[in-house]
């Protein structure tokens, strides 16, 4: 696929290793950024009864000059998709390959047990040289229950993968959901070699599931939970001193909580209290559940963020915050990330966080990716979707200027699932050789342009990266300047929330 050159239209820029023209001087006025992105993926399949041309929510992860990302293929608007995709760079985001997974449903090769594939997740076992991939899969045709977590386990660095092995099979009325995946690749930590698989049971109320691998992903054992927890979205961060910490939302996402295990998962404590939520519902229609993103540094400290209309009077936008803990158990108040002022017009949603391997405290270096409206007044017609990077070089004292990768993206040229459209439930960046990579749901335009089911030409949603490695080059903006609006409360959580 070709390049596409597409221009920031925020404050500051980026600098890209091969890019040196085209960066204006940044003034009090709109400064521009020219990023080079490519597409690294297409939808394969033909199904009649999917969204062909689409593929959305991407997670990544690095491992020296290897980056592998993983995301869905050929949505439905019931839940799932035909299967699950990945794209892989092998000398540091230069060149990509990309396949889809074998065995997992009926559409990959060779064909699987299973129907539909969602939520997939991917991270580096460093002990046992093992790259695992997370899918959750369901044995419905028609909607979309969760009947398995699985992995896939690669040997070769990511270039082939293996037949799945099952982490858990539902039983009665269990559905599960929301699946995640990290390793332990500290080698001081007692528990180093050991994977954490998250997920949990929409079926019997959300309630939390961990189960932990020492032998590079090919047998598990699940931890024993608190009774009575009811979360989405959990991630499980490995410390470096072994104690695994659960960053998650409550499953109204009402709330951000977090759980501790000082016993390489066989046992989890809490929850812990984060921070309550205060949200904005992003306009138009878009699917944008505020599921929290989360990384750890190279000393233990969780990273936890997610979107927040507490700074902004009215609640009439959201910004991103974060608050961060070194044992898991004690939070620091949510601090927004000033990607825009206060009393602009833009709306941030989807966040996620990583940090740069190796780096910690006062010099971790933290990438925030997401996406956004210029205008958070807006419909689905007009409303024009963007997608953003963010960087912090001092544990996210100060960020530098934001730039936009991607966009702007009309919200019918997206599936539109019974959540609404949908480019994720996340988003995920890892830095390899010289900088930041971000693999990205991007769209444009198809014939017909509202992207419709039995319309195989009417959607064209790939999956994009940037081109060149990302530095920020900005001018440094002090976080925690700002503080909360008294009394804004934000849009009703309603019921339990899934991210089929």
């Amino acid at each position: 696929m070709r390049d596409v050159l597409i221009r920031s239209r925020r404050g500051g820029w980026f600098a890209a290793s091969a890019l040196v023209a085209g960066v204006l001087l940044l003034t009090s006025a709109t400064a521009y950024a020219n990023v080079p992105i490519k597409g690294v993926s297409r939808h394969p399949y033909t199904d009649a009864n999917a969204y062909h041309a689409t593929q959305v929510e991407a997670d990544t992860y690095s491992h020296g000059s290897t980056i592998e990302s993983i995301f869905q293929s050929g949505r439905f608007s019931d839940g799932g998709a035909d299967n699950v995709g990945w794209a892989r760079s092998g000398d540091g985001g230069v060149t990509w390959t990309h396949g889809f997974f074998p065995s997992t449903t009926v559409f990959a090769t060779p064909p699987g047990p299973y129907k539909r594939a969602t939520d997939p997740a991917i991270t580096y076992d460093a002990k046992h040289s093992t790259w695992v991939a997370v899918i959750l899969v369901s044995l419905a045709g028609s909607g979309f229950t969760g009947n398995a977590v699985i992995v896939s386990l690669s040997t070769d660095d990511g270039l082939t993968w293996g037949t799945p092995v099952v982490v858990k099979n539902a039983t009665g009325f269990q559905s599960f959901d929301s699946t995640w995946v990290n390793c332990d690749d500290t080698p001081t930590s007692h528990f180093y070699g050991s994977c954490y698989s998250t997920w949990d049971d929409n079926g019997s109320g959300n309630i939390l599931h961990v189960s932990h691998s020492t032998d590079g992903g090919l047998t598990w054992t699940e931890g024993t939970i608190p009774s009575n927890t009811i979360v989405i979205g959990a991630k499980a961060e490995p410390q470096r001193n072994g104690n695994v910490i659960i960053a998650t939302d409550d499953g109204f996402t009402g709330s951000i909580q977090a759980f501790k295990s000082t016993n390489g998962g066989a046992s989890f404590t809490g929850p812990f209290s984060v921070a309550t939520i205060a949200k904005h519902t992003p306009a138009g229609g878009i699917r944008s559940l505020d599921v929290l993103g989360a990384d750890v540094d190279a000393a233990g400290k969780v990273y936890d963020v997610w979107y927040d209309c507490s700074f902004r009077a009215g609640c009439t936008t959201n910004d991103i915050v974060m608050s961060t803990s070194s044992n898991g158990t004690t939070w620091t108040a949510p601090v927004r990330i000033p990607i825009d002022v206060v009393t602009s017009t833009v709306d941030h949603f989807l966040p996620g966080i990583a940090v740069k391997p190796g780096t910690s405290g006062t010099t971790a270096v933290l990438a925030l990716t997401y996406y956004f409206y210029p205008q958070a007044n807006c419909t689905s017609s007009t409303c024009q979707l963007e997608y953003g990077i963010i960087e912090s070089t001092d544990g996210g004292t100060t960020w530098g200027a934001p730039t936009t990768i991607a966009g702007p993206i009309t919200l019918t040229w997206l599936p539109n699932t019974i959540s609404g459209f949908m480019v994720g439930d996340y988003t995920s960046s890892s830095f390899a050789g010289s900088g930041w990579f971000t693999v990205f749901a991007n769209a444009r335009q198809g014939n017909p342009a509202t992207c419709a089911v039995g319309q195989p030409t009417s959607c064209n949603e790939f999956m994009a990266v940037n081109r060149a490695a990302l530095l920020e080059t900005g001018p440094a903006r002090p976080a925690g300047l700002d503080r909360p609006v008294a009394g804004v409360t934000g849009a009703v959580a309603g019921g339990l929330k899934s991210t089929h």
